[in-house]
């Protein structure tokens, strides 16, 4: 399993992985969404997916939008993303063997939901849940920030510091509150489907050894449970803008927490904020739709000349089933130094009516999140990270120079701008929806 640094074998699954996918059509228009129980995907991976969708259903493959829920207890979803074990070729045997299985899975959701389509209403809202996301960038008193994985000491914010620290200063950055709510219904005003959205990376407190969706799957049992829905109904929950944001409060102790026991309160709450806005939504059988989507190549972060001879050093003699950290990062240092000079990444904008969504590939920081809301043209839009490619962290400008975790060349592997490009490309595309001009 992949999202953490040290190789994770999986013994058993607690809860299953699904692809949850919806799909609309205004007569004009069809846009699907599948939602992927999936730490990340890479492009290649979500390209073969919407290939296939396309095949089935006739869906035009940008017309298709691919999110991870970002959960830290999934599969590789792709060979030679995962840290090796004592048998290499085995877990590479195991991956691609899961990556066909993923494929073919979310291509087949996005297909059921096709083949499924009838008379529906549709409408959204918004609602907050403000207690239960925290930023996890902190300022520290000087001189208690541990060295970054080439040695550099020049990092001024910590992420994931210790609870309680006399160290914290500060947090470096807010948070998004938000949950977004997207509500389907069918003619007989059943419920269908609910695609919510919210700012929260993962919750995690999940044992070792087990596959599982973390709160996103749970959520998805806890709404249908709320909203009385019957087997058709889908419910499916995005990843919003959380690259800095998870579910520890730093500022206090942190309290022992059961197995999954976390996992259950939030899902159980965001449930429960959610239910109570779909309960006053005004829903309407006539929404239109509109869809843009936009490639956009961006620099690659290159390795200073002492940072690459230094990551080949650290990695001379040194065994896949051995990687710590540091030569993880050297050899994240060594391919960003071999591989090439940019990367196009696919933006996308879908309205819904009056609602606006913005998709990105990567985990976005807040800020970013926000700007986007703010300045949208739409009366409401939420967004969706870590869809449609896996391209790392996307800190802002302000903070590359702050440093942390997220910045690291490795973690973070595009150029310090990327964020404004990027925000600047998708308010264009929602503008291009929500007017029709280019």
């Amino acid at each position: 399993m992949i999202g953490s640094f040290r190789y994770r074998p999986a013994t058993g699954a607690h809860d299953p992985l699904h692809s949850r996918a919806l799909v609309l059509d205004d007569g004009t228009e069809t846009v699907a969404i599948a939602v992927v129980d999936s730490c990340y995907i890479p492009r290649e991976t979500v390209d073969a997916a919407k290939r296939l969708a396309h095949a089935e259903t006739g869906i035009p493959t940008d017309r298709v939008l691919i999110a991870a829920t970002h959960t830290h207890t999934a599969p590789p979803p792709a060979p030679g993303v995962g840290l090796r074990g004592p048998e290499p070729e085995q877990d590479t045997r195991n991956e691609q063997r899961y990556t066909r299985q993923l494929i073919d899975g979310i291509a087949a959701s996005i297909a059921g939901a096709f083949e499924r389509l009838e008379p529906a209403e549709i409408g959204w809202a918004r609602t907050e849940l403000p207690d239960e996301v925290f930023n996890r960038r902190w300022f520290m008193k000087e001189g208690t920030i541990p060295a970054d994985p080439f040695g550099g000491t020049t990092d001024r914010v910590r992420m994931n510091p210790p609870a309680a620290s006399p160290d914290l200063v500060r947090p470096s950055g807010p948070v998004d509150p938000e949950a977004a709510v997207l509500s389907i219904r069918t003619a007989a005003k059943k419920p269908l489907a609910v695609l919510a959205n919210y700012s929260l990376h993962y919750v995690g407190n999940i044992p070792a050894g087990l596959v599982s969706a973390d709160y996103f799957g749970e959520f998805s049992l806890a709404i249908a449970s709320r909203l009385d829905a019957g087997e058709r109904f889908v419910g499916m929950l995005s990843n919003g803008t959380s690259g800095n944001i998870n579910n520890i409060d730093f500022s206090k102790p942190r309290s022992r927490r059961e197995p999954f026991e976390q996992v259950r309160k939030v899902a159980g709450k965001l449930a429960d904020a959610v239910a109570k806005a779909v309960a006053g939504i005004e829903y309407r059988p006539d929404a239109s739709l509109a869809m843009e989507q936009v490639e956009l190549a961006l620099a690659r972060r290159k390795p200073t000349r002492p940072i690459l001879e230094q990551s080949r050093t650290v990695l001379q003699g040194v065994r896949p089933s051995e990687l710590t950290r540091r030569h993880i990062y050297a050899q994240r240092a060594i391919d960003l130094h071999d591989g090439p000079d940019s990367v196009s990444v696919v933006l996308q904008a879908i309205r819904i009516s009056d609602l606006g969504i913005a998709a990105l590939p990567f985990e976005t920081f807040v800020e970013t999140g926000l700007a986007i809301k703010r300045d949208s043209p739409l009366q409401a839009t939420f967004v969706i990270s870590l869809a449609n490619g896996a391209e790392g962290y996307l800190p802002t400008p302000e903070h590359h120079v702050l440093g942390g975790y997220e910045t690291w060349l490795g973690t973070s592997r595009v150029e310090a701008q990327a964020s404004e490009k990027i925000r600047e490309q998708l308010l264009a595309a929602l503008h291009k929806v929500a007017t029709g001009e280019n």
